[in-house]
């Protein structure tokens, strides 16, 4: 192999470095209107009279434009294929505000400080409603957040809105009520995980103009520019035809950017006023007017032996979708559909999900979608149960985790097809020590040590879902151009999947340009989500890839009046026994004459299956009694993506994962008021982990080889967050004898807790 399994520099890296303008707000001219949103201070109120007519006045004024000027479409700004399995639960603008920070206005004058003059001078009359702020409260509350009866569902999700409940649910094998009260040992654990920010670096922006053919163009930092090209022509109320949508550069999105956030409010003013027009959101905006992970709350229960059968396993989950309904009733699923399908074993396993609407900033997509909140429950649940029978965690989980070859019946009854998870769990292991070291050592400094562990797995792509295109283009000098639909966030996706082209094609890495995605003429591509891009595009580029060479043999072959099959294809070369022809030499013929054309190949690729990544995560922390401060000593994660295209990329793609996982389980936390006021809304009062506070991170891969994807690839970008909070909550409860079960474990959780227990 050339390329593939090589840690190839990023192709854009030097742009990177060098400081390049190449972001939304670098690109947008300079003549945009400058848009801004008047928003909401009540958590839930409806709008009785809204006054603009002083505002307008303000001299370099463009429009400002209430629920009474806009489109009233229902539509959800989940990035989801079409037709969407969110409810449809939001207007452009509406005279009912469901959370603090949902829009009332939207400002557009010529600077910044023309507009944010003119928003003090709007005057707003609220009827203030009562809020649902706890989630534990929602279903039945006397508050109906979505009265509207234009709600609108595609698909059945278990959704019963006048009751607050956005989706729900249950399924799983066996008789879980006879397995689980016939166990001799049972074990009943309820966890919450806290809302999460993703704090990406680059906040949301986009601008918009009206081209000369009354279409309007769209620019923005999305991970899903095709479904942005959708939700938004649905929220106009015009034909998709009539918008383009331009991806630039991202400075991240771990999730946020595949819901459309800032899209809406630039493109409705370009269609009404036929004027540019650009909106970046600020910081405060960007926390707390925009998503985050949900926050839920899990309860799991589990039934075995003292020999490490489980016999019965359930999740029940509790997940707050808050205002909107984007991504609820999908990210929920995952909270079991990946848990429960480690513990394989099981005679019966049940799974059971309720999602309530509150008046909180929505949630939407974080970067493990639901697993995350998941395994944090789950995993602690097992670690508790494996105290309770005696047994080795390590031990326990080697007895119960899948073997290639099984079908799995609460993962859609797939069949594991790859995995080194068992060589995962003993090769972590042995790296931190857990054969060597006790799990519990009191420093001579005071501190105590603990050791913790947890496994996770993920999926790779949306099975039966999503379908990736890419078209590859011969230029007139033997270079090619990959045109590809997905969205790099900054990961390396476009990198990785020239690779895979340079592999096939056999030539050059700098032979192949990589074109940045427009809706008007990359292929279509859902977007960069679900783990899916090296997986299911990947496949893309290898089908497409194949598919030129076979081109290349056909058109080489009729030059040499040879046979197609004789013809030896060495990337830059064509050969035909002694005969040789340039590549740069054929593809400058099939530009010339009557007869000419450019070689084009595309494919597309969608997957009956998600195969799934595996992870185990080992946990170093040291504990101070005295005050309940926890270090994070040492980390060290194994992972099975199957085969590793770029380990320079896959090890920052890991490093990165396990970081925002630390961050879930020590520091992160999104905080309401009870009037559900935001009070983490910047980077002074939201803590992310600095690297000086995540220890030793060591990651190490152990491939595999799975059949289906591209070189025997399966996904890395989701996997690497779900271990970390689990295996930390383990190592803190070896130090110090108590499980926290509720994130993130601060320094005052777990001195109380060792008070209570009298440590």
């Amino acid at each position: 192999m050339n390329y593939i399994g090589k840690g190839v520099e990023k192709i854009d890296s030097q742009a990177i470095l060098s400081g390049k303008p190449v972001y939304t707000d670098d690109l947008a001219p300079k003549n945009c209107l400058i848009v801004k949103l008047l928003r909401s201070p009540h958590a839930f109120a409806r709008i009785k009279g809204i006054h603009t007519d002083v505002a307008m006045k303000v001299a370099g004024i463009e429009c400002i434009l209430t629920y009474k000027d806009v489109p009233q479409h229902r539509f959800t700004n989940a990035g989801q294929t079409y037709p969407e399995m969110s409810p449809y639960d939001r207007y452009l603008l509406e005279d009912l505000v469901r959370y603090v920070g949902d829009p009332v206005a939207i400002v557009a004058g010529d600077t910044e400080e023309i507009v944010n003059k003119a928003m003090k001078l709007i005057k707003v009359e609220y009827e203030v409603l009562q809020p649902i702020i706890d989630m534990k409260q929602a279903v039945d509350h006397a508050s109906i957040i979505h009265p509207e009866e234009d709600y609108h569902l595609n698909v059945e999700i278990g959704n019963e809105v006048k009751r607050n409940i956005c989706s729900s649910g249950q399924e799983g094998y066996g008789d879980f009520e006879h397995n689980f009260k016939n166990a001799p040992v049972t074990l009943e654990g309820t966890y919450f995980i806290q809302a999460q920010a993703q704090t990406m670096m680059e906040p949301f922006a986009t601008y918009s103009y009206m081209d000369y053919t009354g279409r309007i163009t769209i620019v923005s930092s999305t991970q899903v520019p095709f479904h942005a090209r959708r939700i938004v022509a649905r929220s106009l109320g015009i034909k998709q035809s009539k918008i383009r949508v331009v991806k630039p550069r991202i400075g991240g999105g771990f999730g946020a950017k595949q819901t459309v956030v800032s899209e809406f409010y630039p493109a409705v003013v370009t269609f009404l006023t036929k004027k540019p027009a650009k909106i970046v959101y600020d910081r405060y905006e960007t926390f707390s007017a925009s998503n985050s992970r949900h926050a839920m709350e899990i309860k799991v229960s589990i039934g075995g032996d003292k020999e490490g059968n489980i016999h019965a396993l359930w999740v029940d989950t509790l997940s707050n979708t808050g205002a909107y309904g984007e991504h609820g009733c999908t990210t929920v699923g995952l909270s079991g559909h990946k848990t429960l399908p480690l513990y394989h074993h099981a005679h019966a396993a049940k799974f059971t999900y309720t999602v309530v609407y509150t008046n909180v900033m929505p949630a939407a997509a974080f970067r493990g979608y639901g697993a995350t909140q998941g395994f944090f429950a789950v995993e602690t649940a097992i670690n508790e149960f494996a105290e309770k029978i005696g047994m080795d965690p390590l031990e326990l989980r080697l007895k119960n985790i899948p073997k290639e070859g099984d079908t799995m019946p609460m993962y859609y009854n797939e069949l594991l097809s790859a995995s080194t998870l068992d060589q995962c769990l003993k090769l972590g292991a042995k790296k931190i020590g857990w054969f060597d070291e006790p799990k519990r050592k009191v420093l001579p400094n005071g501190k105590i040590q603990g050791v913790g562990m947890a496994m996770a797995m993920q999926g790779s792509g949306i099975s039966n879902c999503d379908t990736a295109s890419i078209e590859i283009r011969l230029n007139d000098d033997g270079f090619y151009n990959l045109m590809v639909g997905s969205t790099d966030m900054g990961t390396g996706s476009d990198t990785i999947l020239a690779q895979m082209a340079a592999e096939i094609l056999k030539v050059d890495l700098e032979q192949i340009v990589v074109s940045g995605v427009d809706t008007d003429v990359s292929p279509f591509d859902p977007g960069s989500y679900a783990s899916s891009t090296t997986y299911v595009t990947g496949m893309a580029v290898v089908k497409a890839s194949e598919d030129m060479v076979r081109q290349l043999k056909e058109i080489s072959a009729k030059h040499f009046g040879a046979p197609v099959e004789e013809m030896v294809f060495q990337g830059n070369q064509l050969i035909f026994g002694e005969q040789v022809v340039g590549l740069d030499e054929l593809a400058q013929g099939l530009v010339i004459g009557t007869s000419g054309k450019q070689l084009v190949a595309t494919a597309t690729h969608g997957s009956p299956i998600s195969p799934p990544p595996f992870m185990t995560g080992f946990a170093k922390v040291e504990v101070c009694p005295k005050t309940g401060k926890v270090e994070l000593i040492d980390y060290v994660s194994y992972v099975d993506c199957g085969t590793v295209i770029n380990e320079n990329l896959a090890k920052v793609q890991a490093e990165g994962g396990i970081v925002q996982g630390i961050g879930l389980a020590l520091y992160e936390d999104v905080v309401y008021t009870d009037k559900g006021r935001m009070i983490t809304d910047s980077l002074m009062q939201y803590k992310i982990p600095t690297r000086l506070d995540i220890g030793k991170v060591r990651v190490f891969f152990q491939p595999s080889y799975e059949p289906s994807g591209p070189f025997g690839a399966k996904s890395i970008g989701e996997v690497v967050v779900n271990t970390p909070a689990p295996a930390i909550a383990h190592a803190i409860a070896n130090a110090t004898g108590v499980y926290v079960h509720s994130l993130p474990i601060t320094p005052e959780k777990v001195f109380m807790a060792m008070k209570d227990k009298k440590i």
